[in-house]
């Protein structure tokens, strides 16, 4: 028999069941679990309702490896262990909890349509078993309906939300919204459960090694701060540098956000601090906007769950997009980095080497494919959804429909990125272009971006040799923008009334 939990203390025994928040510092669903039980346990699991449906190579699992292995080292230091179990998570965590005994499970929201429908599936059990769910707002700073507009409905362009999410905002950690959780001060109340902490290797799981080790990405709670730490020191340059692919401009914290391995909170007070002391404060306002543009796609999942299948402004479905081998031909050129533009290319070598894509060329990328070869932005969406190491679900659907113009807040249908002159802005020197496509290297800084409009001589002089070492162009800019707009003539006349879900 357990003994009968403290008077202030209304659960015996608790579970928190870490997803996307793989730390212990200010954290929401660990903080309550410890001051409201007398002994808390903690479990990860690698659900295989997700994890079935990956490829044997995945950066962001060995990322999520190697970050659980330095929470469940800290989680120690602090008297406490993780459990780790690879299983269906809506049958395991009911099960795990009848095994320890618990009271209560504890958890942070997560917000996409999938894990929405996990979570109720797993209260609905727990519930039968007489075992209670917490459910607590983590990663985010504002959720659902927290920031709406005066008629008290969601917003659906981005500037009058962050306008209202920054007035909102206390800038200083009084704020309810930022404030941080603290851990250490009872900490006490972790335990030890009598369960083996094994954890599985990456063969155990059905994955193998990809190149993540070469890549020298930084892991778990240490990588995230060492990465913060790095940021603080430049952020007032963020607006200069944010743009150029070539430089260090971004923070590099995306996987960390997507994997709690930092706190929203905790950066959201940094930002606010730095535009308070900084004597130009356009870096800092510049990324907390980015933070802002985080909660905004979260907040449009959360109230517009079928943007996962289909455009935010459904009259976009209509547009024909182009099928069939040829197209396919087109999409796996792009896949591949072969299109012929040397900044495309080079964007998507990036990704395929490394998880990764600079935000500016997530952009030109996502436009080239959808508005130069109009293929459908669902299948680019998917491909970076298998790619990205710092892949979100809504982030990830919120750029690409921003992209085809089909979102919320998107650019202009009939706005359309010229691939050279992105080229010739963002990587005027062609360093990035350098780095990915090294056939490109002994090209002057001006014929990089267009190496077909050369003459031979000059190609011969370079080493290049289009459609040998490198390809000649899928397509003509200037005639797939005249096609591009031809297809989404079907929508020129379209509303931007939004039917309710």
């Amino acid at each position: 028999m357990s003994s009968p939990a403290l008077p202030d203390m209304p659960y015996e025994r608790a579970l928190v069941w870490f997803r996307r928040d793989l730390r212990v510092f200010d954290h929401a669903a660990l903080y309550h679990a410890l001051t409201q039980s007398r002994a808390v346990f903690c479990v990860f699991i690698f659900d295989t309702a997700i994890l079935d449906a990956l490829p044997e190579q995945d950066r962001r699992i060995e990322f999520l490896h190697a970050s659980l292995i330095e929470l469940h080292a800290e989680l120690v230091k602090l008297g406490g262990a993780l459990i780790v179990r690879h299983a269906l998570a809506a049958s395991e965590i009911p099960a795990l909890a009848r095994e320890l005994t618990v009271d209560a499970v504890f958890i942070n929201h997560d917000y996409e349509p999938a894990a929405i429908a996990r979570d109720a599936q797993i209260s609905g059990a727990l519930q039968q078993d007489g075992i209670a769910l917490h459910d607590y707002k983590d990663q985010v700073i504002f959720e659902r309906d927290e920031v709406l507009s005066l008629a008290g409905k969601p917003f659906s362009v981005f500037t009058p939300y962050k306008n209202a999410w920054l007035k909102q905002l206390q800038f200083d950690s009084t704020d309810i919204n930022v404030r941080s959780y603290p851990i250490d001060p009872v900490a006490h109340h972790l335990a030890v459960s009598p369960i083996a902490h094994v954890m599985p290797s990456l063969g155990e799981l059905g994955f193998a090694p990809s190149n993540f080790a070469e890549l020298k990405i930084p892991v778990g709670m240490s990588g995230g701060q060492a990465l913060l730490d790095n940021f603080l020191e430049r952020i007032n340059k963020y607006k200069l540098t944010r743009d150029f692919p070539a430089v260090k401009g971004p923070s590099y914290l995306s996987v960390h956000l997507r994997f709690g391995t930092v706190s929203i909170r905790h950066l959201a007070r940094r930002a606010c601090e730095a535009v308070r002391l900084a004597s130009d404060a356009s870096g800092a306002q510049t990324w907390l906007a980015e933070l802002v543009w985080r909660d905004f796609y979260f907040m449009i999942l959360q109230h517009h769950p079928r943007v996962v299948h289909g455009a935010f402004k459904p009259d976009y479905d209509a547009i024909q997009w182009e099928t069939g081998p040829a197209a396919d031909a087109l999409f796996q050129a792009w896949c591949d980095g072969k299109t012929g533009y040397p900044l495309v290319d080079a964007a998507m070598a990036q990704l395929n080497q490394s998880g990764y894509m600079h935000n500016r060329l997530r952009m030109v990328t996502a436009c080239f494919l959808i508005k130069d070869l109009g293929i459908d932005w669902r299948r680019g969406e998917a491909y970076f959804a298998e790619k990205l190491i710092d892949f979100d679900l809504s982030a990830n659907n919120g750029g690409w429909q921003w992209a085809s113009s089909s979102g919320c807040d998107a650019q202009p249908y009939f706005r359309i990125f010229n691939p050279i002159t992105q080229s010739e802005k963002f990587d005027t020197e062609g360093r990035f272009i350098r780095r990915y496509v090294p056939q490109l290297a002994q090209l002057g800084n001006k014929q990089i971006h267009a190496p077909w409009l050369l003459t031979k001589m000059e190609l011969d002089h370079a080493g290049v040799t289009l459609g040998g070492n490198y390809p000649a162009p899928v397509v003509q800019h200037d005639v797939a923008r005249k096609q591009t707009l031809m297809r989404y003539a079907v929508v020129k006349k379209v509303t931007e009334e939004v039917p309710a879900d």
